[in-house]
């Protein structure tokens, strides 16, 4: 039965009044050019969002680091962030190595080179799912008051951070770094906090930004670190038998609460006041940890999907973040094994002892997870739209709590001349009906009231929508369009495009959500595009438009106006996946091109293309860029480059089935299953030969093993070199990563999963459980993939 909502209404309050300028990175540790304000931070005298993503460099090969911070690019993310973990530098002893893998100078001059800022998140407690929270061994027994101001404690970090700024050598300073963040997720020292900074500085250390993990209630000393926030769909630190917890649901709303008291909740021993900190407004709201995926935990495995991910994402845009942060964009693997969170170093949590996937966007054997495609979309329209995302205003009605599937969770972002309306329209777990009938009037004040669409719609769950109000862009203001605003081609969003040249706004269709442009009276439409109602100004000030029905496609449409022109191009919705935005170092678009592959470019702009469906170099992949000159899309021109690409089924031999006689259960702690060791392992686990084809030893080459139990493990003559927890997702393993060569002896492991063994698991692989009798362990193919590489011709 059809529901008719009434119209939602909102009322964009008058500008606030003007900014506020910190100290920090103002008056203190300044970049020329770069200015932080209340509400937001400037470039070059223009709004910026920076979009940071999370790579450790200490869990990524070496020779690794420039393929994914492409891939970072590519996804547009523009700050790589990093923890600096003590206990992989110095496991032993005082004496910190920067050698292989841990040379961060190394990292931080490559970063700079693929034209990303930088964050180093120097603790020197970290946590990231370490053993001892980030701590070696040495200093997690010494005699000291911890994370805090005991002179024998603060004696050790000084000797850690002068050999870390020594190793810098001059890499950290205001010009080359953007930030530095002291500590993580350190809730009732803000003394300790600015003591640190003191060192930091005493070790040649410095940045504009000084940050701070604002979440769970945080003390953070006044003025001195910028607090940053955090927001997951889903996470492992609740116990196996709870529910979806109102501290993940709470992120997939519209709201001006920043603080999230469940980050972290389970380890704090509280050091947390139970209220949430209220937000500084010397700072604009930002982000430093919104999940871009999740770690698994024994007992508990969360699988957010990458539109769960985009969905929260989504929520702190139009909540006004100034700053998208994501923990983890790039997964990775453990040194060695004995350095993750675990039961036996104190934790409630068993964390895979080398496998750090995340489920990220980019995961840890270097393919695109989910979140890549959803999340790019975002950050490309965040690189375009920054000088209109003003502040946020929330409507009238709001959902009156976490459990509210009914009413519209939306906002507006900008100021009474134009900017976005922003919907989020999905949720996991709790499945959200249609919303039916929906018709916005934005009360614009002096400038009038915008309705819109001009015929009430439907909004289908799962719809991510940034629609653009009153916009202007190319002398030509779109008065709305039911289509998410993704980038501008050949112009900034008000304007600015070269003498004569026609700006492109790109906007790509909602699935099941009918496109609408309003236009005034004065635009002028391409012919051809049907005008389905004229709409009655709303108050003095507001325009009377004509509503136009869009049908999406990959042609523009000419609109012309007094002040200037316009192309606007409204992709289908199943071209989302399929974008890719590629800008100049100023953040400008230069190019969009569509393509199923993983593409990433090269310093000098050239695109180079991965195609996932392995064939011969006949096969060329299809690379389409959009011209705006000719007002279409045409073939990129690509070569191959000689390197062989192969899919195909790996030979694996039983050597044997699970071995009776398992233990009910693997011990416990604070009532959360704890993992089993290496002797079940090896006692109890199935086990199966793998053989590996000469094609292993390409540097792509990948296992994709799909595989049901409890606990996996690859091993490498008899050593155990990646593992995994069954969530029922995919696992791949590099080969060269890992150490799987071709020859060597490669068995792999399957402990079976035990119907009596207290763990979540997400609710497919739940399905494949109950639908099991008695012990779950199962290997249905272990596939090598290695991907052919094209580069564009120029």
């Amino acid at each position: 039965m059809t529901q008719h909502h009434r119209d939602l209404n909102l009322r964009v309050a008058d500008e606030r009044t003007a900014p506020t300028r910190p100290r920090l990175a103002n008056d203190e540790d300044a970049r020329p050019g770069l200015e932080l304000t209340s509400a937001g931070i400037l470039r070059a005298g223009r709004p910026w969002i920076p979009v940071s993503g999370e790579l450790h460099y200490s869990r990524v090969p070496r020779d690794r680091w420039e393929e994914r911070l492409r891939l970072m690019v590519a996804g547009g993310i523009s700050v790589v962030s990093s923890y600096v973990p003590w206990l992989h530098h110095a496991p032993d002893g005082p004496e910190a190595s920067f050698a292989g893998n841990l040379d961060l100078a190394a990292f931080v001059d490559l970063a700079r080179a693929q034209g990303l800022e930088v964050v180093l998140r120097i603790g020197p407690w970290v946590h990231a799912e370490m053993r001892n929270g980030g701590f070696p061994d040495w200093v997690q027994e010494a005699s000291v008051a911890h994370r805090t101001d005991d002179p024998a404690y603060l004696a050790l970090v000084l000797e850690w951070w002068r050999q870390l700024g020594d190793h810098l050598d001059g890499r950290c300073t205001p010009a080359t770094v953007l930030g530095i963040q002291l500590e993580n997720e350190l809730y009732d020292q803000p003394g300790h906090l600015v003591t640190l900074k003191r060192l930091a500085r005493e070790c040649g250390m410095s940045a504009p930004f000084w940050t701070a993990t604002a979440w769970g209630g945080a003390e953070l000393p006044p003025g001195e670190v910028f607090p940053l926030y955090g927001g997951y769909a889903d996470g492992f630190w609740v116990d196996a038998d709870a529910p979806w917890d109102p501290t993940f649901r709470e992120h997939f709303f519209h709201s001006d609460v920043w603080d999230d008291p469940g980050i972290g909740a389970d380890v704090r021993d509280g050091e947390a006041k139970p209220e949430r900190s209220t937000f500084d407004t010397a700072f604009p709201p930002a982000t430093c940890e919104l999940g871009g995926g999740m770690a698994t935990a024994y007992h508990r495995r969360p699988l957010p999907s990458g539109r769960d991910v985009a969905a929260v994402a989504h929520c702190k845009i139009g909540n006004g973040s100034a700053w998208q942060g994501f923990f983890m964009y790039v997964g990775g693997t453990n040194p060695r094994r004995g350095l993750q969170e675990s039961q036996a170093t104190g934790y409630p949590n068993d964390l895979p002892q080398l496998g750090y996937d995340f489920h990220a966007p980019v995961g840890e054997a270097g393919r695109l997870g989910d979140g890549h495609a959803e999340l790019r979309v975002q950050h490309a329209f965040l690189a375009a739209f920054a000088d209109v995302l003003g502040q946020s205003h929330l409507p009238d009605v709001r959902p009156d709590g976490v459990e509210d599937g009914e009413t519209l969770r939306w906002a507006y972002r900008g100021g009474r001349d134009g900017g976005f309306v922003f919907v989020v329209w999905h949720q996991p777990h709790v499945p959200l009906p249609t919303y039916r009938g929906a018709s916005f009037a934005l009360d614009l004040g002096p400038r009038g009231v915008v309705r819109f669409p001009a015929t009430p719609l439907d909004i289908p769950a799962g719809t991510l929508a940034r629609w653009p109000v009153r916009l202007p862009v190319g002398g030509v203001r779109i008065e709305w369009l039911t289509a998410s605003a993704l980038t501008v081609l050949g112009g900034g969003a008000s304007g600015g495009a070269p003498a004569g040249a026609v700006p492109t706004l790109v906007a790509i269709a909602e699935r099941g959500v009918p496109v609408e442009l309003g236009l005034g009276a004065d635009a002028t439409l391409a012919s051809g595009v049907r005008a389905t109602a004229g709409v009655a100004p709303s108050g003095a000030a507001a325009p009377a438009t004509t509503a136009f029905e869009i049908e999406p496609s990959r042609d523009p449409i000419r609109i012309t106006a007094p002040d200037g022109a316009l192309d606007l191009l409204v992709l289908p919705a199943g071209d989302a996946r399929r974008v890719w935005v590629q800008r100049d170092a100023e953040g400008g678009a230069t190019r969009m091109l569509l393509a199923d592959d993983a593409l990433t470019w090269s310093v000098d702009g050239r695109i180079e293309a991965r195609p996932e469906h392995p064939g011969a170099p006949a096969e060329r992949p299809e690379v389409l860029a959009y011209d705006s000159a000719t007002r279409s899309f045409a073939p990129l021109p690509m070569q191959y480059v000689a390197r062989g690409a192969f899919a195909g089924t790996v030979g694996v031999t039983p050597l044997h089935p699970p071995r009776p006689g398992r233990p009910h259960g693997y011990g416990s702690r604070d009532g959360r299953a704890a993992a089993p060791g290496d002797d079940v392992m090896a006692a109890h686990a199935a086990e199966f030969r793998i053989e590996l084809p000469p094609e292993a030893s390409d540097p792509d080459a990948c296992l994709e093993i799909t595989w049901a139990g409890d606990v996996g493990e690859v091993l490498v003559d008899g050593v155990v070199v990646a593992d995994r927890f069954w969530d029922a997702s995919d696992w791949r393993v590099n080969c060269a990563d890992a150490g799987l060569v071709p020859g060597s002896d490669v068995t792999l492991r399957i402990l079976p999963l035990a119907p009596d063994v207290a763990v979540h698991v997400p609710a497919p692989a739940q399905a494949h459980r109950d639908a099991t009798d008695g012990d779950l362990v199962a290997l249905d193919g272990v596939r090598l993939t290695v991907r052919g590489l094209w580069r564009e011709v120029r």
